[in-house]
């Protein structure tokens, strides 16, 4: 039986007649990563802080090791580790000092998994943490979460300021931490990011779960983009069930782009064949794709707090 160690119903939270979360409801289970994807303003901080007990939810339920979030966080701090998007730390203490500052908050300690986190992440821990770039700030708490033992991680736009190494780094102890059955939410807006290492996905928008599921259960949800040359005309494929954006291209004779259903994938290939394929190229579906039906030009969210 699976456990499930975050269950989120129908979760509210408004600021005076703004109402920032109107319905979320996702779960979080034992040894998975949980990609929780939308734009800034949709509501993934806002979530984030409910479950921290930051903020008291104006309705709904959230608990996290089948606790209550705002009653008994005490308790659930005791559990997890949690890396914001945005890293504030003391000025006049080096970033070595933090780090042991941010375990010892989690009754942790400074162990020789954190000094190979500090040398992996390229972390000069003697300088002042006023000195810090934001990305550098970011490797403090990255190094301080992963150093610590916990059930649970919370990274809301964790790599936010590093670069493209740091965020493979990132991501190789994120996957570490899903093979040893630790339980992850990840907040992010990047696709690649969560398309990698996310078992379920839920996106938000403007402070409601429009959908959630795993990658290849949202896949059908999308298309798949074809290019086909053939050794006769195509013309007729336009007009098949499924088939979206069919454009011939202005080069060549007998070759075209289109996109296709997930569900006539099968159709439109047999048909395909009939007119004897020279070259044919697929894409499946991409994270970006779903993404993107959700966000299109009419609703980006709002641009509220997030």
């Amino acid at each position: 039986m699976t456990q499930t160690v975050l269950s989120i119903q129908h979760l509210q939270k408004h600021f005076g007649k703004f109402q920032a979360l109107s319905d979320i409801t996702f779960d979080v289970n034992a040894g998975e990563v949980f990609g929780f994807i939308g734009p800034n303003g949709a509501g993934k901080s806002t979530t984030i802080r409910v479950l921290l007990g930051i903020l008291k939810a104006s309705g709904g339920q959230a608990t996290i090791f089948n606790q209550d979030v705002w009653s008994q966080a005490v308790s659930i701090h005791n559990r997890i580790a949690y890396v914001p998007g945005d890293v504030y730390l003391w000025p006049n203490l080096t970033g070595g000092e933090m780090i042991d500052f941010l375990l010892k908050l989690n009754h942790q300690k400074h162990t020789a998994k954190t000094d190979a986190l500090i040398k992996e992440f390229e972390l000069d821990p003697k300088k002042k943490s006023r000195t810090y770039s934001k990305g550098n700030r970011q490797k403090v708490a990255l190094i301080a979460a992963f150093s610590t033992e916990a059930d649970f991680y919370i990274f809301d736009e964790p790599t936010s300021g590093l670069d493209p190494l740091m965020e493979e780094i990132f991501q190789k102890h994120v996957l570490a931490l899903k093979e040893n059955g630790k339980s992850v939410l990840l907040s992010s807006h990047i696709l690649s990011e969560v398309e990698r290492m996310c078992d379920r996905i839920g996106i938000i928008k403007a402070g409601k779960i429009v959908e959630t599921g795993t990658l290849d259960e949202m896949r059908q949800l999308t298309r798949t983009q074809i290019t086909v040359a053939t050794q006769q005309p195509l013309d007729a494929v336009a007009q098949l069930a499924g088939v979206h954006g069919f454009t011939p291209d202005a080069t060549t004779a007998n070759k075209a782009t289109f996109a296709v259903d997930t569900a006539q994938v099968g159709a439109v290939m047999s048909q395909l064949a009939d007119y004897q394929i020279v070259t044919l190229q697929s894409t499946p579906p991409t994270l970006e794709d779903l993404f993107m039906r959700y966000y299109n030009a009419e609703g980006e969210g709002d641009s509220h707090e997030a």
